[in-house]
């Protein structure tokens, strides 16, 4: 897969492709409650962990898989989904006129305008395939996503709430969550116009609903279903499945986008 970013965002991808997910403090203190092979090493395939009544507990460290992808300026070893969400679904993305000459524009314009090359949040989905890694800590009522990027931070309530009528536009929106059976269905709304879906510059919209799907089959997997509802931009819903795995014996890092910051000088439009 072949694609061209601009210099801000590939400058973000070959610094994020090059880190390991291992140089964080507590380096090699183990995860408490990890099943271990003979070896030592983490039995990743281990039965998912549950809550005291009986859920899955979702609570881990996560990280994206990652595959080489082909760039114009070179290879990297990222998620190809966090450069295009729609990697691997057929027909790519349904837009609407409007909102398909926007993402070509953004394309285009080598991703300049990209807000996270701007150190401004990642909105939902982009931090799902993002190469930082997330802690999730789920706890009755609540289910917490710690963003390493930033320090930043997303709340699913599980307590029942229904979502806002009125919303007022958000990066990450407002999120309730439910159980059916194994999985956990997170709905959200009140996002803001101005997110980025992915690094090429997938659009949504202000009148966008996601209908997230969370499931954890084993140990070391975690799977998300997405499906986005946005009629101002979309002839008809799409679903996408993105892909995690556990880090064990490690733990996030401050990571703060703005301290030291020397790429928006170099941004270019062509």
């Amino acid at each position: 897969m072949a694609s061209k970013i601009g210099y801000g965002a590939m400058t973000a991808l070959a610094s994020l492709a090059m880190a390991t997910p291992l140089s964080a403090q507590w380096l090699n203190y183990p995860t408490a409650g990890v099943p271990r092979l003979p070896d030592g090493k983490p039995n990743l395939a281990g039965p998912t962990p549950r809550t005291l009544d009986g859920k899955p507990d979702l609570s881990g460290l996560w990280a994206v898989r990652r595959q080489p992808v082909t760039l114009e300026q070179g290879p990297v070893n990222i998620d190809p989904q966090m450069l295009n969400i729609a990697a691997g679904l057929a027909g790519g993305l349904p837009y609407r006129p409007w909102a398909r000459t926007l993402a070509e524009k953004r394309l285009t314009g080598n991703s300049k305008d990209i807000p996270s090359a701007r150190c401004l949040p990642l909105g939902p989905l982009l931090a799902h395939t993002y190469l930082d890694p997330r802690k999730v800590v789920q706890v009755p009522g609540l289910l917490l996503i710690l963003n390493e990027r930033d320090s930043m931070y997303r709340q699913i309530f599980t307590d029942g709430r229904p979502l806002p009528q009125d919303p007022s536009p958000s990066w990450y929106g407002y999120s309730s969550g439910q159980w059916s059976g194994d999985t956990l269905v997170v709905e959200t709304n009140g996002l803001r116009d101005g997110v980025w879906l992915d690094f090429q510059g997938a659009v949504i919209t202000e009148s966008a609903k996601l209908t997230e799907r969370f499931r954890r089959p084993n140990l070391g997997t975690l799977e998300i279903q997405v499906t986005i509802n946005d009629p101002k931009a979309y002839t008809r819903p799409w679903t996408v499945t993105l892909h995690q795995y556990l880090l064990v014996d490690t733990d996030l890092l401050e990571f703060i986008c703005l301290e030291n910051e020397r790429d928006v000088q170099h941004f270019v439009e062509k």
